[in-house]
């Protein structure tokens, strides 16, 4: 998946996991647990979220990631 060109399509989250779905059809998954501010979310606040050609949004949580941190692992703001 080349990230420059790749931009994702939907995004949900069901049990625990956050799903991105891109354009070429890659799929993007990791689990909520491995976000600070995410794993304090509730269903809600967790099922609410934008899209941008670069990344992903979450308004109730004021949480962003980008498309290419995610795809690295990196799921934002480290443990703990």
């Amino acid at each position: 998946m080349n990230t420059l060109i790749d931009t994702p399509a939907k995004a949900a989250y069901a049990e625990g996991i956050v799903e991105i779905t891109m354009n070429s059809g890659d799929l993007l998954r990791f689990p909520v647990a491995e976000n600070p501010r995410l794993s304090r979310g509730t269903q809600a606040e967790l099922t609410e979220i934008e899209l941008s050609p670069f990344g992903v949004h979450w308004p109730l949580l004021d949480e962003d990631l980008s498309i290419r941190r995610i795809a690295a692992g990196d799921y934002g703001q480290g443990k703990g």
